[in-house]
């Protein structure tokens, strides 16, 4: 070994190791940090090395159920078929991502279209018209988009909420199908029994279920609600779990309540409009057991939604005050809660019930807890639509009937282990079909107790209310509690620490800026009229407005006025 070592060639090497060995090791880490991505990655890749077919699913679900679908969708494929399949997902975001992308995506594949096959010329007007419902019917651009089988290379848009769906429906990007074999239009014809009352009704307590023509349908239940760590909850002193909204806005929970920004969530902007229903249907309640009121039911419907309106922005900027943060991945609230980083947060059924089964002990307890507020969240549903020029619609129309068929609801609902259950997660998810709902089915149901359709008689959903407001409260939640919220935090801190002043909060909860009349008016006039430059005027004064009377309140607070 010395001879080696005292060998001249070896003692050259040595000395150019020596001369270069600043630009040896930057070498040697470029070629690590190129290497790494190769050397992790998975020993089986979700792409199969060959596949015959290929699904282009784009979707805000979390892995665990694309996981669990794409493996047991490709299976069933290969069994009936023989062939193999490639589920390829696009994951851009949460909803309203996919909403912009689809879109975009929807107008450069229309722009293409309509200046190379019909030879247009292409300008801002036609740019305006083509995606636009509120186009007339005779509009070239709008008439040429809906008659096109212009798509986007994706197949099929998948999990989200209602309203988004609605939207594209109306945009034209979704598509009922032939009404023969593809599409929910050919599911209609195969499968008469599911779209049915019995089956899939088309609303339940004014909750919209699948689109009356064929675009979009629910594939399974959801619910807003709260996830909670009992142990932070007993740290900081509240020894009950809590049940209602308002329970959020208690400053004990001041620093401890995870929150997801509205702009990047159409789930948290579901579960934030539905606290806003809930309080206008208590205001009416109330107006409507008043002695001696002399309002006509036109007058008190309208008194207690401008009222309902009010208290819910209200409570919805005390918990927003309460929050240590605003995360843009809903899925994050339910991680940060089960470590304990946070006392409790707003998300939907399936993130927290996942939380819970997460850390769940041996003997059944856990320190994570999920419940809907009875009275305070609807049952809505996670759809399912094909976009418009789909590139294998027979594919799509099997994967749908897939989902919405017995083996795609027991793959929502089953435990792990039970017969046509997941492989490795439960999903918890509850069926969409009504007649699902066996004593058998139930019992193999991870939450098969919480009979859904029984608990939305406790809940309607009045869509006049609130429904055209949903990008109003998105927009408003965003420009009042996420971007103004350093200065509502601080604010409130302050309030809290000297004793609860009753005219700093009042300060601090003026929302005479935003009331229902301006919201319905002005403000939704804005939004509708999609003008960026209109839109960030209005959201940089009435956010400089909300940041100022913030700080006002707390110096109010501290007796600085």
């Amino acid at each position: 070994m010395k001879a080696v070592l005292q060998h001249p060639r070896t003692q050259a090497v040595l000395a150019w190791v020596q001369q270069w060995r600043k630009e040896l090791a930057v070498f040697l880490l470029m070629a690590a940090t190129l290497a790494g991505p190769f050397l992790l990655k998975p020993a089986q890749s979700t792409a199969p090395s060959h596949y015959d077919r290929r699904l282009v699913i784009i979707s805000p679900h979390h892995d665990r159920i694309r996981e669990e679908f794409g493996h047991a969708f490709a299976a069933h494929w290969k069994k009936t078929t023989g062939q193999t399949l490639f589920i390829d997902w696009r994951v851009p975001g949460g909803t309203s991502e996919i909403a912009l992308l689809i879109k975009s995506e929807s107008m450069a594949a229309f722009q293409q279209y309509w200046q190379t096959k019909l030879h247009q010329q292409w300008s801002p007007s036609v740019a305006q018209a083509c995606l636009n419902p509120k186009s007339t019917p005779e509009d070239p651009a709008r008439k040429a988009y809906l008659s096109s089988k212009v798509g986007t290379g994706m197949d099929l848009f998948f999990g989200g909420g209602a309203y988004d769906f609605e939207q594209q429906a109306r945009m034209g990007t979704l598509v009922a199908g032939d009404g023969e074999t593809t599409g929910l239009s050919g599911l209609a014809k195969k499968h008469p029994e599911w779209f049915s009352d019995a089956g899939i009704p088309e609303k339940l307590s004014g909750e919209p279920f699948r689109d009356p023509q064929g675009r979009w349908c629910g594939t399974c239940l959801s619910t807003s609600g709260m996830v909670f760590n009992r142990d932070v909850l007993r740290r900081i002193g509240i020894a009950t779990d809590p049940v209602a909204w308002d329970n959020l806005a208690d400053p004990r929970y001041y620093g401890q309540i995870a929150l997801s920004d509205p702009g990047k969530s159409g789930s948290v902007t579901k579960a934030l409009e539905m606290l806003i229903q809930q309080q206008m249907q208590l205001a009416h309640d109330r107006l409507k057991a008043a002695p001696k009121s002399k309002l006509d039911p036109d007058q008190l419907e309208a008194q207690a939604v401008a009222e309902g309106w009010n208290e819910g922005l209200r409570l919805i900027l005390r918990i927003s005050a309460n929050a240590r943060y605003f995360t843009d991945f809903s899925t994050k609230i339910p991680l940060e809660v089960a470590k304990g980083d946070a006392a409790a947060g707003m998300c939907i059924d399936f993130y927290g019930r996942s939380a819970e089964e997460d850390v769940r002990k041996a003997d059944g307890t856990s320190r994570v807890g999920f419940i809907a507020p009875l009275g305070g969240t609807s049952v809505s549903v996670d759809p399912i639509g094909m976009l418009r020029g789909a590139p294998d619609p027979e594919l799509a129309t099997a994967f749908m009937e897939f989902v919405l068929g017995d083996a795609g609801q027991k793959l929502w609902s089953f435990r792990v282990g039970e017969p046509g259950g997941p492989l490795h997660h439960a999903l918890r998810r509850l069926p969409v079909r009504h007649d699902l709902y066996t004593p058998e089915n139930i019992a193999r149901m991870s939450d098969g107790h919480e009979a859904p359709f029984e608990k939305a008689q406790a809940f309607t959903y009045h869509s006049e209310r609130t429904a055209a407001l949903f990008n109003t409260i998105r927009f408003l939640v965003r420009v009042i509690c996420v971007d103004s919220h350093e200065e509502l935090h601080a604010s409130w801190k302050t309030i809290i620490d000297h004793g609860m002043p009753e005219r700093a909060i009042q300060v601090l909860e003026d929302l005479t800026r935003v009331k229902y009349e301006a919201a319905t008016g002005n403000i939704a006039k804005i939004l509708a009229a999609r003008d960026k430059v209109q839109e960030t005027r209005l959201a940089r004064e009435l956010g400089d407005a909300f940041r100022n009377q913030f700080i006002k309140a707390g110096r109010m607070a501290r007796n600085d006025e």
